[in-house]
């Protein structure tokens, strides 16, 4: 009694089970065939491309602002007040040039951080200042700090703008029109993509540069707005890379570019489109 027991129970779970799964297989069934789908529709793959962003960092220091020239000031009064007085005979030789040259260096730092009638000669001036004075008038003076080439508005020289961080972009043509763009190259099958960015800045802006790519890694990436024309069948996919330019200058690839130039961020925004602008400006300093 108890073996047709346990035989029926045994029989009636067999098709309990066999039911479940029957179910659990027909539920799974939409969904399996909706990833076949999307997995039948993403066939093609993506154009990849890197491009480079080509960077000439300041070459002089920011004009101060008008409170940081008044801290300067104020701290430069102050350690004059409390320094100790320099032992100038112990390192010069009473009357000669070098002491007198000293002097007159010592009056004109007196005068800027005090002024008037701090740093005023008294008495005559002696055989050794006058010297000094004559070889101090026929020293070099200091250069400008705006270039010839920002009155000028020449975009193609690296000395222009030299407080701010410069980026080179190259004009090229694409569907009949003007654009301007960073250097940029395709990725060929195999290839790692910083050897890609640097094998592109060669082809399109020549080896006459001393360039230096910063990471292996890209610092951003675009993915630029497909024409209409190809109806969304192929997506382009720019990594960024960033690199400092040491020397040299860009020969651009005519084949390739017809113009360059060197801009600031502010400028950059002028002359690109709005999707490229909006891709690229968070990898730009602001300064």
């Amino acid at each position: 009694m108890f073996s047709r027991t346990v035989l029926s129970s045994c029989k009636r779970a067999s098709k309990a089970c066999l039911f479940r799964r029957l179910a659990t297989e027909a539920s799974a069934a939409p969904e399996v065939a909706q990833v076949d789908a999307a997995l039948s529709k993403k066939t093609t793959r993506p154009n990849l491309h890197t491009g480079v962003i080509l960077n000439r960092s300041p070459i002089i220091t920011r004009t101060p602002t008008a409170f940081e020239k008044a801290y300067y000031a104020y701290q430069s009064r102050i350690h004059r007040a409390l320094h100790n007085p320099f032992p100038y005979d112990f390192y010069f030789k009473q009357g000669s040039p070098l002491e007198a040259r000293f002097d007159i260096e010592e009056r004109r730092r007196e005068r800027k951080a005090f002024g008037a009638p701090f740093g005023m000669q008294t008495g005559e001036t002696s055989e050794a200042e006058k010297l000094a004075e004559a070889t101090m008038r026929d020293e070099e003076e200091a250069m400008p700090r705006v270039h010839e080439a920002d009155i000028n508005s020449d975009f193609k020289n690296l000395h222009r703008r030299g407080q701010r961080n410069l980026y080179l972009l190259l004009q090229k043509q694409e569907n009949g029109m003007a654009v301007w763009k960073f250097p940029q190259g395709s990725v060929d099958r195999g290839e790692l993509l910083h050897h890609a960015a640097t094998r592109g800045l060669e082809v399109e802006c020549g080896n006459n540069m001393d360039t230096w790519i910063v990471s292996r890694n890209p610092i951003g990436v675009f993915h630029p707005p497909s024409p209409a024309s190809r109806g969304g069948a192929e997506e382009d996919v720019v990594f960024f890379y960033k690199a400092h330019i040491m020397a040299g200058q860009v020969r651009p690839n005519r084949t390739h570019a017809q113009d360059f130039a060197w801009l600031t961020k502010g400028e950059i925004k002028t002359r690109v489109d709005e999707d490229y602008w909006l891709g690229i400006k968070d990898m730009l300093s602001d300064f």
